[in-house]
């Protein structure tokens, strides 16, 4: 496989993930797309740089598939209440959010107008923002990190029900609240999170400074991943699609 495609991998891989919902369904969009690429099913658009580019081949794939099968695979398995989050508007939101394209490269990559793509931008947000509220138990050892994550969560409408620094913290303060979603420092909060997941079925979003580490496709990995330092707009995006895909036993979404 190419080097420059290699390197852009990872962040495919991390997006195709919270795009689809699940780390198997998005390793095998990317697969699918790599595949396609170098047999040359699927083109490079010669209109854009490689990386957008990949993202647009992507997506294509994503097209393909959900046509194919008539859903979108984790799809189905989504909460019923939060079917009407439209696919499209979600992919637009995450490449903005979570991408960092600015609004101009991910129209580009939607093949959609900038009139069109902002208009799906803010469709998504308000969707987004209009899901039922839940709780939310912060794992974070950086007070200002923690601050900053609560600040967030708040502005969603979601209610913080406790913020712990350690792994004992986390799963007693689990015990009492029943949170809705975790927020975990990928350092502490996998074993704190694997203890929790075994009496409350949450999903859980981890945060690190490393992603690169997390998103090799050779092991079982997170299917959402925040980065440190963290973009806000990435935040919200992922805490809507956690909550969008979560479905029982799936909480950690790990395949």
């Amino acid at each position: 496989m190419p080097k420059q495609f290699v390197r852009q991998a990872p962040y495919l891989r991390r997006f195709a993930r919270a795009l689809t919902g699940a780390q198997s369904e998005g390793d095998g969009l990317v697969q699918a797309t790599m595949e396609g690429l170098l047999g040359g099913q699927v083109r490079l658009s010669s209109d854009m740089a490689l990386r957008p580019s990949l993202y647009h081949a992507l997506l294509t794939t994503w097209r393909a598939r959900r046509d194919g099968d008539g859903h979108g695979g984790a799809e189905l398995a989504a909460d019923q209440r939060l079917q009407t989050l439209d696919p499209e508007r979600r992919a637009a939101l995450l490449l903005v959010a979570m991408e960092s394209f600015d609004t101009a490269e991910a129209a580009q990559i939607l093949d959609l107008s900038s009139d069109s793509f902002e208009d799906r931008l803010l469709e998504a947000q308000a969707e987004l923002e209009a899901e039922l509220a839940t709780d939310v138990l912060i794992i974070e050892d950086e007070p200002i990190i923690a601050l900053d994550l609560t600040r967030l969560v708040r502005e969603l409408g979601h209610r913080v029900v406790g913020t712990a620094a350690t792994r004992d913290e986390a799963v007693a303060a689990a015990a009492q609240a029943s949170p809705g979603l975790v927020l975990a420092d990928i350092r502490l909060g996998m074993d704190a999170a694997a203890d929790i997941l075994q009496s409350l079925d949450v999903p859980v979003i981890f945060i690190t400074a490393f992603p690169e580490h997390l998103l090799t496709g050779e092991r079982p990995e997170p299917a959402f991943l925040i980065t440190k330092p963290f973009r806000e707009e990435a935040v919200k995006a992922l805490i809507g699609q956690a909550l969008f895909f979560h479905t029982p036993r799936n909480a950690l979404h790990i395949a």
